[in-house]
């Protein structure tokens, strides 16, 4: 169905993305695009929908694809119809239906007389049945240009669909139905998402590094217990080198011991014989010269042993890099945190919740903040941290410390450098070397503790966050996310339930991705509507 040869990309400024790369998609096949970001998964997927040229190699397709991409900014300015490319059908519709049967209306009919009531269905069904097809797609939330485009698979029905995280901006209703779609479909599917639920209804994942793509012939689960068995596989060869080397320096030891005392023996027994000086002369060197054979000969076994071990420990998983040491809350569990009584908020003359809230929060809760879009999570949480202030009702907080981490990492300052962030949190006077050696735990290298906050990418910017979290000796009592999982990739993914996994204090989350949720052992789910 398609099929890329001998695929090469270099990005405008010279660098390349991947080189000699072959992929072959077949009718009906269901694959997962997955890999670390900068692998170059958004870029592939725009290949494969032909609106990116690589600088080298052949594309072959049987179908025009449907591509669906991440960003919807340069829709913009475009119709709800021209996002969908239909404007041009619904316009010659119209104007037969005018009166004007021209051949050129009819052309760009092609037939197709249900056109209209299709799009209007498909807008139902993703619950857009109040969208007119002339407004503007910047006049629409995330949420809603996300199911605009997925209103696109029932009214074009295409054969082949490429998806770039279609799961951005959905609530956990519109994820569920997304999901099924999938599911049931006929179309071939290859899908780029970090959404391990979605993941695990697709047939196939592909992984895209270092320019290669491997094949594993299942879903996310099956891949993530691939990836367990060679990460053991891994450990396990790590561990026989390391004891390889213990070995070899035992022996190099013993053999060099061993060669020192038949020496001095031999030298005794000359000294004995009364042999002329040049002869002992001669002899001293000559068993230097085998002392020196038999340490050159360990020296060589043993070089080769730590370069090999030096090779396997830098290629280590990042996770076991990375020392999730938090400091934990000093606050014992059971403490009452938070007392809501009969809260509510106002934006303009409506309340924001049908009931007022009535709930606790204790010192230990896992608790996750569930709720469509527009339910008024973000709004409660900033009320919970004393940033607004209720309309009714009333918030009593104990004296805690917390963190809110938002979709926008916004407790990172974007004016300074990776190290003066760092140091921004080095309350407990840690030394510079400190600060630098926590940072590289954090995979945050010489090369880049220079680099401005600005140019991180969502995952280096968590990353960056769990790092000053070690690096602060006043662990935060209450940690807040919001969405923690949007615009992050798998291996960020992992490197933050890995995180929160170890966090012992008071957890919040408002997040759609159960998966996540499931990992990070909520244990109770507050829910809006």
């Amino acid at each position: 169905m398609l099929t890329l040869q001998d695929i090469t990309y270099t990005h405008p400024n010279g660098d390349l993305l991947f080189a000699d790369l072959n992929l072959s998609i077949n009718k009906h096949d269901k694959i997962a695009l997955i890999g670390n970001n900068g692998q170059g998964k958004s870029t592939l997927l725009k290949i494969l929908a032909g609106s990116l040229s690589p600088q080298h190699g052949l594309v072959k397709s049987d179908v025009k694809p449907y591509y669906m991409p991440q960003i919807f900014g340069q829709f913009n300015a475009y119709s709800i119809a021209e996002a969908l490319q239909v404007d041009q059908k619904l316009n010659a519709l119209h104007e037969v239906l005018d009166g004007r049967l021209t051949d050129e209306n009819l052309t760009i009919l092609n037939d197709d007389w249900t056109i209209e009531d299709r799009c209007e269905a498909a807008l139902l069904y993703w619950g857009l049945d109040g969208l007119d097809l002339n407004q503007k797609m910047g006049t629409l939330s995330g949420g809603q240009q996300t199911k605009v485009f997925l209103a696109g698979l029932k009214v074009h029905q295409p054969q082949l669909v490429l998806l770039d995280e279609p799961t951005n901006h959905l609530d956990a209703k519109s994820r569920k139905m997304l999901l099924n779609e999938l599911t049931t479909t006929k179309s071939t599917l290859v899908v780029v998402s970090h959404d391990r639920s979605l993941l695990n209804t697709l047939d196939t994942i592909y992984e895209l590094h270092n320019s290669t793509v491997t094949a594993y012939g299942g879903n996310y689960d099956f891949y993530a217990a691939q990836q367990k068995i060679a990460q053991h596989a891994y450990h396990q060869e790590l561990r026989n080198k390391e004891k390889q080397l213990r070995k070899a320096r035992e022996t190099a030891r013993e053999a060099v011991e061993r060669q020192q005392k038949l020496d001095a023996r031999g030298k005794k027994k000359q000294e004995k014989a009364g042999l002329p000086t040049i002869v002992m002369n001669t002899l001293k060197n000559n068993a230097e010269k085998s002392t020196a054979k038999v340490k050159g000969v360990h020296t060589e076994k043993l070089n080769s042993l730590t370069q090999d071990l030096s090779q396997l420990r830098s290629a280590l998983p990042d996770l076991d890099k990375m020392k999730m040491a938090f400091d934990q809350s000093s606050l014992h569990n059971g403490k009452a945190l938070i007392k809501i009584n009969e809260l509510n908020f106002t934006y303009g003359i409506e309340m924001l919740w049908k009931k007022p809230l009535n709930f606790q929060l204790y010192s230990g809760d896992r608790i996750a903040l569930k709720g469509g879009n527009g339910t008024g999570k973000t709004t409660l949480i900033k009320m919970i941290l004393g940033l607004f202030h209720p309309t009714m009702g009333s918030i009593v907080a104990a004296n805690f410390r917390s963190i809110y981490i938002d979709q926008d990492y916004s407790i990172i300052d974007q004016q300074v450098t990776v190290y003066e962030q760092a140091q921004q949190y080095n309350n407990g006077a840690l030394q510079e070397h400190e600060i630098k050696i926590r940072l590289n735990r954090f995979l945050f290298t010489k090369e880049e503790w220079d680099k401005p906050c600005w140019a991180l990418s969502g995952g280096e910017k968590m990353r960056l966050i769990l790092c000053l979290l070690t690096i602060s000796n006043q662990a935060p009592d209450l940690i807040v996310l919001d969405e923690p999982t949007n615009n992050l990739d798998l291996h960020s993914i992992e490197i933050l339930t890995s995180a929160i996994t170890a966090y012992e204090g008071t957890l919040l989350v408002v997040s759609h991705d159960d998966y996540f949720l499931e990992q990070i052992d909520i244990e109770n789910a507050i829910v809006l509507d």
